[in-house]
């Protein structure tokens, strides 16, 4: 009983202390240092996202379907050439860029009444990239930017095999997007290499 009576006449005073120097401090602990950098944390996905098999089976299938008509075994779109010069933190941020542009132009065209499942597959991509607006690159953008021109000069200069191309890699697509956005630990990997 006199440690209740203690205690009560000490709450008022633990109040205070409580609300003027701890509370304040928990407040701040939530927020970013100063000058910290947030953008790698907007450059991640949920490796669950990956982890889909109806997702994973549809992607695989429609590329394997198109792949088969590819007779085009010099060229690649997407592979290891995409990451020249890319720091590791900026990875992400150039397979969203890729995929967004894979969707605009190529899934989200006519081939679209081509080949099965190619809406499903877009919708899944353009989720992504949805998920990943606010990732941005940290540094010099311009080795990204060549990169990408030149996979979109790639495609161009084949013409509709170009399309064609683009849509038997979604399996490479899938997996790079997959390695450089989620926290994958580095076993070797199982991704496809050119």
């Amino acid at each position: 009983m006199a440690s209740l009576q203690t205690l009560s006449k000490s709450f008022p005073g633990w109040v205070f202390f409580c609300c003027c120097c701890c509370l304040p401090l928990l407040l701040t602990s939530c927020l970013p240092l100063k000058g910290a950098s947030t953008a790698h944390h907007a450059c991640r996905l949920r490796k669950i996202n990956f982890q889909q098999p109806y997702i994973r089976n549809r992607t695989y299938t429609l590329a394997k379907t198109v792949h088969a008509s590819d007779k085009d075994t010099d060229n690649r779109l997407i592979g290891q050439q995409l990451f020249v010069n890319i720091r590791e933190n900026n990875r992400c941020y150039l397979m969203k860029r890729v995929v967004e542009f894979v969707v605009k132009d190529v899934l989200l065209t006519e081939v679209k009444y081509q080949y099965p499942y190619v809406e499903e597959v877009a919708q899944f991509f353009a989720s992504l990239t949805s998920e990943l607006s606010s990732c941005k690159f940290s540094g010099q953008k311009e080795h990204i930017e060549k990169n990408l021109e030149q996979m979109k000069n790639k495609m161009e200069q084949l013409g509709e095999n170009g399309k064609t191309k683009a849509l038997g890699e979604l399996d490479l697509l899938f997996d790079y997007m997959e390695d450089a956005c989620t926290d994958v630990t580095k076993k070797g990997g199982n991704k496809k290499k050119n």
